[in-house]
């Protein structure tokens, strides 16, 4: 059961192989024998035939014909079988492997959620009976609430993330556009993250004035989800650049990192819902899968596009334009 569970798609896919090679198996041992059946009804027919009669010629014909004909017919009813099974069993072929491969995908969603829900609920559980049970002074309770706040915050995004991929998946989000001024939205996330990861260093070119037509929670959503991939992916220590920029009718916002970057066949896949390199229980680097699987619905809802290029030496650069 063990290796069943370890091993689920190695186990589905063979026994699928062997059927489905059983079944083509089946189909032509049917056809040889039809055919030989048939090969024999003519032999019988042309024993029983007369060879001092007029007509020998013409019914040796006549049974060599429908001979012929029946062959043939067998032969266009197992190709037409033969490519009924093959299609039927592509199909079901990808859909169990798709179950599978959610269902997997699923459990490590599950594991990925919990490991980041138990982290803040820890360091708030601690730092409020930290405050109940000792006298503190003014500017340690100020930094106990300051960091309790932010946790709070992290749970905030986290619950945001996944009611808006249930919504998204469900097709009931319903969202409401207005003029935001994007550079002001902006400059409040680099402040607030650099309030909560002191030790990130943060450049920033950002334009004033910039206004771009989308709703505020969708695009706090994306700017916080891209910066915090940023960090998350990269040394404590390398700096994570952030540009929003505005030329003629495209609005420009970027993300650069210089972490371990992302493998060219993976670029796409790191758009997938739930998607993420490696396993849950190897992998260091928290996450849910969702984030960038946001950003990229978020992005397609505002009329854009995101890319990811290589960050020389060193990191990728996620890249948002929109059109405006």
């Amino acid at each position: 059961m063990k290796f069943f569970k370890k091993h689920q798609l190695a186990t589905v896919s063979v026994a699928y192989w062997f059927l489905l090679l059983y079944m083509v198996a089946a189909l032509l041992w049917w056809f040889i024998e039809l055919n030989n059946q048939n090969n024999a009804m003519a032999y019988y027919k042309l024993l029983e035939l007369k060879k001092d009669t007029s007509t020998y010629l013409n019914d040796v014909a006549k049974i060599e014909t429908e001979q012929h004909r029946k062959t043939i017919q067998y032969i266009g009813e197992g190709i037409t079988f033969l490519l009924l099974i093959l299609i039927v069993a592509g199909f079901v072929y990808r859909i169990v492997r798709r179950q599978l491969k959610t269902s997997k995908q699923q459990q490590n969603f599950m594991m990925a959620v919990t490991h980041e829900l138990k982290t803040p609920i820890a360091i708030t559980q601690l730092n409020l009976e930290t405050l109940q049970k000792r006298k503190l002074d003014d500017e340690t309770k100020e930094k106990l609430l300051t960091n309790t706040l932010q946790e709070a915050n992290r749970l905030n995004n986290l619950c945001n993330n996944i009611l808006f991929s249930a919504k998204l998946d469900e097709g009931k989000y319903h969202y409401h556009f207005q003029e935001i001024d994007l550079s002001n939205l902006l400059q409040k996330t680099i402040n607030n993250f650099s309030i909560r990861f002191p030790q990130k260093p943060f450049t920033a070119n950002v334009c004033e004035d910039i206004v771009i037509n989308g709703e505020e929670l969708l695009l706090q959503m994306l700017l916080n989800n891209l910066i915090e991939n940023a960090i998350k992916y990269s040394p404590k220590n390398t700096i994570v650049n952030i540009s929003l920029q505005q030329k003629n009718n495209k609005i420009l916002f970027s993300v650069a990192d210089e972490g371990i970057g992302i493998k060219q066949e993976e670029k796409k896949k790191v758009f997938e819902k739930f998607y993420r390199s490696g396993s849950e229980n190897t992998r260091k680097t928290k996450g849910t899968g969702l984030g960038l699987y946001l950003c990229h619905k978020i992005v397609k809802m505002h009329k854009g596009i995101i890319a990811i290029t290589d960050n020389e030496p060193c990191g990728s650069i996620f890249t948002v334009t929109f059109y405006i």
